[in-house]
Formats: structure tokens, C-alpha cells, sequence
């Protein structure tokens, strides 16, 4: 298990403990952190959950870990350096504290 803080467009912020495995974006819906639409259900083919990875962990979350990844990124608003879909990345004991801020919109 593994803590996650993401911090609102509006700077609102919201920190909540996910088991391993679990996707960030997962982990955001189960707790009603608004922000995250989700559409696809984290499959990978929307970009609705996009967050930009806080720079203090940018190094241990990875870039992009796929070409369809990287690929939907370029449709969501905002897109950054440390860009990232939560449904993307799986809590593990490495990423305990973890801390993404979401954009204004998803769409």
C-alpha cells in the first residue's frame, strides 16, 4: 500500500492510500477525487485521467512506459514534460508519497 496526494487544478488537495497494483487513476475514482474522468475505464484510450507528475518524482514514475501512451498524451490539453496517465501508473512500494497535480480539464 502506498499513499498518493493529488492536488487539484485549484490547489486543493487530496491524499488517500492505495494498495499496490492499483492504478493512480483507480485510485482517484475509488476516493472521489474530482478531476480524473476516466472514460475508458483505464484502458488506456482516452487520456481523461492525464496528470503531471510532480517533479520530485518524475525520476522514479518513468516516462511514458508505452508508444500508445505517449501517443494519447498528445490529444489531452496541457500535455508537460511530466505528463503521465494514472491509469498508467501502478502504485508500488517505490512510489509511496507520490504527487500529482491534475490539469484544469480532462477534455
Amino acid at each position: 500500500m502506498g499513499r498518493v496526494t493529488y492536488i487539484e487544478f485549484n490547489g486543493t488537495i487530496h491524499t488517500v492510500v492505495i494498495e499496490d497494483g492499483t492504478s493512480l487513476m483507480r485510485g482517484a475514482v475509488s476516493n472521489g477525487i474530482p478531476g480524473i474522468d476516466a472514460d475508458c475505464g483505464g484502458s488506456c484510450a482516452c487520456a481523461t485521467c492525464h496528470v503531471h507528475v510532480d517533479a520530485a518524482w518524475t525520476t522514479v514514475v518513468g516516462a511514458p512506459a508505452s508508444e500508445a501512451e505517449a501517443e494519447l498524451l498528445q490529444l489531452a490539453p496541457e500535455v508537460r514534460d511530466n505528463s503521465r496517465l494514472a491509469c498508467q501508473i501502478k502504485m508500488r512500494p517505490e512510489l509511496d508519497g507520490v504527487v500529482v497535480h491534475l490539469p484544469e480539464a480532462q477534455h
